[in-house]
């Protein structure tokens, strides 16, 4: 069945956590080669003794929001590899909580670096490597806030509609070259940052984390949480050539929200 995933060559941005590395051990399994790096030392060495590591993963330290250190990586990769078949825009941060006028300016503009400008650094880098490949696949992460509004998110909405506009753009871009470009939108992740987030706004509406908890799994028709691996699958369904007619398509993995309350 996934064949087809082996010995694809693969670029994931802030690849050692959460969904990064999830989509990671995923395509590892199935046969391909991961280039990953993040800003976390402790979590790359913690990749490289990993069992699925197998000499198919090569993991660096990186600052997604430095465009040197983001050179940097490439240069790194292609020392491995001329070619490459997907890029995963992974990397981003959750943001400030609380309202417009509330809100400072370092923390717009930091969240605005690393979910947009660092998904520019990596795709101008990527994008010679999958031409000469001939083909190939970008696989940018938005958000379902990239697609409804988000109270008391603001600058991370605005980030994600942002990267809704740069995939759609891409796409438009890079079809002549046979590279296919697509949005992952995740919907509330089971996880340590989602656990942050619901955090942060019982904090700010002081209201108990269980009530705000309960809430964002009522934005969805599904009811229930989303799984890191519930992306990595989606993922590994982009880059295989079972995807190889969809390009520009903002894709949703979230239990179909119906509101961003």
């Amino acid at each position: 069945m996934y064949k087809n995933l082996k010995n694809k060559k693969i670029i994931i941005s802030a690849g050692a956590s959460g969904i990064g590395w999830s989509t990671a051990k995923l395509f590892l399994s199935r046969g391909a080669t991961v280039y990953i790096c993040d800003i976390d030392k402790k979590l790359i060495n913690k990749t490289k003794k990993h069992p699925l590591n197998n000499k198919k993963l090569f993991s660096y330290e990186c600052d997604a929001s430095n465009e040197n250190q983001v050179s940097t990586f490439f240069q790194q990769v292609s020392k491995k590899t001329k070619k490459i078949d997907a890029l995963i825009n992974n990397i981003g941060i959750a943001g400030p909580t609380g309202t417009i006028e509330k809100l400072k300016s370092k923390d717009w503009e930091q969240t605005l670096k690393v979910n947009v400008i660092s998904h520019f650094y990596f795709s101008r880098l990527a994008i010679p490597m999958l031409k000469k490949n001939k083909n190939g696949t970008i696989i940018n992460f938005s958000s379902t806030a990239g697609i409804f509004g988000f109270p008391l998110r603001s600058p991370y909405a605005a980030s994600k509609w942002a990267v809704v506009g740069i995939t759609k753009t891409m796409a438009m871009e890079l079809g002549r070259f046979k590279i296919r470009v697509n949005a992952i939108c995740p919907g509330t992740i089971k996880g340590d940052r989602m656990g942050r987030v619901i955090r942060d706004k019982a904090k700010f509406l002081k209201v108990s984390k269980k009530l705000v908890e309960k809430e964002f799994l009522s934005m969805t028709s599904l009811k229930n949480w989303i799984y890191e691996e519930d992306i990595g699958k989606m993922c590994c369904f982009l880059v295989s050539e079972d995807a190889e007619r969809i390009s520009g398509q903002i894709i949703s993995v979230d239990g179909n929200t119906i509101s961003m309350h």
